[in-house]
């Protein structure tokens, strides 16, 4: 697999582009708060035959770097999506992305209307200010910093997270991706997470308040995917296909808001057939 490039983004980041490889359209692939670009690889080999597949880091996050005055406002991460568009020729069919990367992509529609032919997201975080509680938020932040981010090697950090939930819920393989390319290595020989659970906290603590009002601006075709959980991205994502004047609300009962990483050969097709159908 090829080194990643770093793409110039806004407030000085630079954004890791990973090519996944594949044949046919470009689509482009994100990810959730504290995950990281190449934990999409198995289901992008499932693509392999109908897409070129990429997969952004987005800045805080894997191998991207950001700038000395980095806010981590989710605007940030809109630019990001379209710092990635830029750069990949031929421009992206269709953007997928899990939770915030879905939240992501929208925020990129509509800040550059017509960015993008068609989207694919599970579960996207574009929540309903009404429903984005203060307490709740900081209580996401609070959790977010008591994770462990210093193991004594990659292998310990896999099978802590293989053991218990919800990491344990991922495709044996996806978490590996996450566990190989999620952390660096440190001077000691110890691994800590590429994403300091600051970061991810401080993402957590600033969700955006603004974008669902805007979703009847989106004119692209948009599958919104959700699962069986009661958490509130996925009571969000029946509001947001409502919202959205060209979308698709599309079920799996039996995946949490970890879904895209449960099940990749599903999800693949169902990426396939948002990008073929129609």
């Amino acid at each position: 697999m090829s080194e990643p490039r770093l793409i110039a983004s806004t407030r000085g980041a630079r954004v890791a582009l990973h090519d996944l490889g594949g044949e046919g359209p470009s689509v482009l692939l994100t990810h959730a708060n504290g995950f990281c670009g190449q934990m999409w690889q198995s289901v992008a080999r499932e693509l392999t035959s109908v897409a070129r597949c990429w997969a952004l880091d987005f800045r805080g996050h894997g191998d991207s770097v950001s700038g000395p005055d980095e806010d981590y406002h989710w605007d940030g991460m809109a630019d990001d999506v379209l710092a990635a568009v830029d750069a990949i020729d031929p421009t992206p069919r269709l953007a997928a992305g899990h939770s915030l990367g879905g939240a992501s992509i929208l925020k990129a529609e509509i800040a550059r209307p017509g960015t993008f032919d068609r989207a694919w997201m599970f579960e996207p975080v574009t929540i309903p200010a009404f429903s984005l509680p203060r307490d709740g938020v900081k209580a996401l932040g609070d959790i977010a910093r008591m994770r462990k981010e210093i193991f004594e090697s990659r292998q310990a950090a896999y099978d802590r997270y293989g053991s218990r939930p919800p990491f344990s819920l991922l495709d044996p393989e996806v978490l590996r991706a996450y566990v190989d390319h999620g952390f660096r290595e440190r001077g000691d020989g110890t691994v800590t997470m590429k994403c300091p659970r600051e970061v991810e906290a401080t993402i957590f603590e600033n969700p955006d308040r603004s974008a669902f009002d805007r979703l009847g601006e989106v004119a692209a075709a948009v599958t919104v995917v959700v699962g069986t959980d009661a958490d509130p991205p996925a009571m969000a994502a029946p509001l947001i296909a409502e919202q959205l004047p060209n979308a698709t609300l599309v079920r799996f009962d039996d995946l949490t808001h970890f879904g895209p990483f449960q099940d990749p050969p599903r999800i693949a097709a169902s990426i396939a057939a948002a990008l073929f159908d129609g």
